[in-house]
């Protein structure tokens, strides 16, 4: 077998994608998107008329029609998949609670009127306090969240103890923060700060039981992926499923729930707003990372914005 054939004998793969080709080609069970996967597969030429035929459907209103051919895409890769897809509430509104659950609730009833299954539909949220709150709230109605941006114990510690569905702690985006700090071009995976944090988060659900499954992602490397084997998922870009398509090297589990039980015991936290905001405030990488996220995000929904509005003239 191959290695991703391997790893998907232990963890459920999902494809961190908006490319609907690189969907039907490498058949995930689910799929993930965010605003800069968005906005490259909805640049794509194939695209052009879905855009204008769209444009003129919402009178050039450029922030429904993103909203509209963000569910569209959404419903494209459901045809495509057995699972569900993440579709991501504006990256504008992670610091407003009531907002965000405004558009998560829009999202839902849109993908309702396209006769969309709603358990295979897990809304993405920013995991600031705010995102955390409005996902705390979706969740009694029984919408599915998943919160993502997440580079912090503390987060994660949030994010179970409000009941979410899953959480995507971004691997790569903390090597890369790092080799800055430590000024390092190499950093062996033992060392792999990206993958330590996963590991934590995944050991401190399963001794306490959440439900809130771990889907590591935002990978650089097949030896990120490889080292969270076992993980409850893992979101792998098309090149990387490519190339672990490619590898014929064993794959061992390094997650399991008994594993986890088998380590030191972590304690239990339950964190207040204050106790929230002082973790935020003494962890140094969250604090570069997460506002830097969500401002990307917001970059590339107004580069869909600024195509859209050319369109329009």
């Amino acid at each position: 077998m191959s290695a991703l054939q391997e790893l998907c004998t232990m963890t459920t793969i999902v494809a961190d994608t908006g490319d609907l080709r690189a969907i039907a080609r490498l058949t995930p069970v689910d799929a993930t998107t965010n605003p800069s996967l968005i906005t490259k597969a909805l640049m794509h030429p194939d695209n052009q008329s879905m855009l204008a035929e769209t444009m003129s459907r919402h009178d050039g209103d450029i922030d429904a029609v993103i909203d509209a051919l963000t569910v569209q895409l959404g419903c494209d890769i459901l045809d495509l998949i057995d699972g569900r897809v993440s579709t991501e509430v504006d990256a504008r509104l992670s610091y407003d609670t009531e907002a965000t659950i405004a558009k998560a609730l829009s999202f839902i009833e849109a993908y309702k009127k396209a006769g969309v299954d709603t358990e295979r539909v897990l809304i993405k949220i920013a995991a600031t306090w705010q995102g955390i709150e409005a996902a705390r709230y979706l969740e009694t109605q029984g919408i599915h969240c998943n919160l993502t941006l997440l580079f912090g114990q503390h987060q994660a510690a949030a994010c179970a103890d409000a009941g979410v569905t899953l959480i995507s702690p971004f691997v790569g985006r903390i090597l890369d923060w790092q080799k800055r700090q430590q000024n390092r071009q190499d950093i062996p995976i033992d060392e792999d700060m990206g993958v330590e944090s996963v590991k934590l988060i995944y050991q401190y659900y399963k001794q306490h039981d959440y439900k809130t499954q771990v889907m590591g992602a935002s990978f650089r490397s097949t030896e990120q992926v490889l080292a969270l084997a076992g993980c409850d998922l893992l979101t792998i870009a098309p090149d990387l499923l490519d190339a672990l398509v490619a590898l014929d090297t064993p794959v061992t589990r390094q997650l399991s729930p008994s594993m986890a039980k088998a380590m030191p015991p972590m304690t239990k936290i339950h964190l207040s707003h204050e106790d929230f905001n002082n973790a935020y405030q003494q962890d140094k990488m969250t604090q570069d990372l997460l506002p830097k996220g969500i401002d990307g995000f917001i970059s590339a929904r107004e580069e869909l914005a600024q195509k859209l509005a050319s369109m329009r003239r």
